[in-house]
């Protein structure tokens, strides 16, 4: 299940400014590739920051408010001309929002969309331990996670859970995906692998919800509470010492 990490979702092709470049030349590049959006790097590839029509839009509206101040006031003196002069000379080091907000390739897709609800982001530079560009994952990525056919999500179930996981013979559960909900029904030995397959079979890209119709022949439960109870009582003893 290692499509759960966004290294298997992001965009490795991906459109970038670096610090120097002018406002117009971005606005060329984000309407060129039909982007709302880009990084920042520098000489070494490293992410500065990001830029989104929205620093832009920002920028524009600031600019022009204190423009029109100077136009009333002195009719597009030499100052205004000025101030109309520097917009244009705006660079992407300028605009961007720094510092960025970004994620590694060995993070989960769970962690990244924790990271663009927390931010209002809607995208999120990929950087390697070095902090160097390797690749872009937008909201649209993750959401492409649910859009799985039900038949692939079956089999990965069946596949990678039940039988590579958890040791399940072929068929000892019954399994059926509808829309993206999973239902998982049958008689396993323990409560305990009825609980990990129902966990289990929720982390599978694609999968809306579970529906558990899971039986079981022996209630497990309450003796791993005794050997957790157990275990703390030993570590609070180890700490004693």
């Amino acid at each position: 299940m290692d499509h759960r990490l966004v290294g298997r979702l992001m965009n490795t092709d991906v459109v970038k400014a670096r610090s120097g470049t002018p406002f117009r030349e971005v606005v060329n590049l984000l309407s060129k590739h039909r982007k709302t959006g880009l990084p920042v790097v520098d000489a070494d590839n490293k992410v500065l920051g990001v830029i989104s029509e929205t620093d832009l839009m920002f920028r524009q509206a600031a600019q022009d408010m204190l423009q029109n101040r100077w136009y009333n006031r002195r009719r597009l003196t030499g100052s205004a001309r000025a101030a109309r002069a520097r917009q244009r000379s705006l660079r992407a080091g300028q605009l961007m929002t720094s510092p960025p907000v970004t994620i590694g390739p060995h993070q989960t897709v769970a962690e990244a969309a924790r990271l663009m609800v927390a931010g209002k982001l809607d995208r999120l530079p990929v950087v390697d331990a070095e902090g160097r560009l390797c690749g872009l994952v937008t909201r649209s990525d993750l959401l492409k996670v649910f859009l799985r056919p039900d038949e692939e999500i079956r089999e990965e179930l069946i596949t990678e859970v039940l039988v590579r996981t958890l040791g399940l013979k072929p068929g000892a559960v019954g399994v059926s995906v509808g829309a993206g909900v999973v239902t998982l029904s049958g008689r396993l030995g323990r409560s305990s692998e009825v609980t990990l397959a129902v966990r289990l079979a929720g982390r599978v890209d694609g999968v809306v919800a579970v529906v558990d119709e899971l039986h079981y022949e022996h209630d497990d439960a309450a003796e791993q509470r005794d050997e957790q109870t157990l275990r703390d009582r030993a570590q609070e003893w180890l700490r004693g010492l």
